[in-house]
């Protein structure tokens, strides 16, 4: 079989959102593209559904919590990521709805980015493993925030609260999809995205 040809990811943007559903989910794949693009003055923000306060079974989730901010902080900052923000759905149990996409789309308004970038939403990683129902609600939910974010009409409340429409958002991009299209180059980023995932030491250490 004929390898696929991906086309370069698009450069002609300087703001970006990554939104996922939990702490380490963009060090997954990810982390080295971001440290691409910070390199190249390029702005990314991080918005959190969740602080993944259900994912160490030996930490209560009123400890696991600021555990897990904390090393995400640390972990975006070795990327150039100097905002992140989280949403405080519940881990574990994040749904997809109205609520949801609300809380995205007022993000996008708030930081007006050209480029979005998610992870899977689809049933399975590649049709081999079965992906959570968190990714993929939260995947849905940032493709459909998008449009939400340039209609006035949708989530009005926003407008009231002085998020006016962004239309802006140019390109989404879903990492981890088992059709993809595009690729970055993320040589020069690829051992800071390592040393970034291993700021989530707590949580590596209970997997292990």
């Amino acid at each position: 079989m004929t390898p696929q040809r991906l086309e370069p990811m698009p450069v002609d943007w300087q703001r970006a959102l990554a939104v996922v559903a939990h702490p380490d989910d963009l060090e997954y794949g990810a982390a080295a593209a971001v440290a691409e693009w910070t390199d190249g003055g390029r702005e990314v923000v991080y918005l959190l559904a969740s602080r993944g306060e259900a994912g160490i079974d030996t930490l209560p989730p009123e400890e696991c919590a600021p555990v897990r901010e904390r090393e995400q902080r640390a972990s975006a900052a070795v990327v150039g990521v100097t905002t992140v923000e989280f949403l405080d759905h519940r881990d574990g149990v994040i749904e997809y709805g109205t609520g949801l996409r609300r809380d995205i789309a007022a993000a996008i308004r708030r930081h007006r980015p050209e480029l979005v970038v998610t992870l899977n939403h689809r049933d399975t990683w590649g049709g081999v493993a079965w992906n959570t129902p968190d990714h993929r609600a939260v995947g849905r939910a940032a493709l459909d925030a998008v449009a939400d974010a340039g209609n006035r009409w949708i989530f009005p409340e926003l407008g009231e609260q002085g998020l006016q429409p962004w239309n802006g958002v140019r390109w989404i991009a879903v990492a981890g999809s088992d059709r993809p299209t595009h690729a970055v180059d993320a040589t020069a980023g690829l051992e800071r995205s390592v040393r970034s995932l291993l700021e989530h030491r707590t949580y590596i250490e209970a997997l292990t």
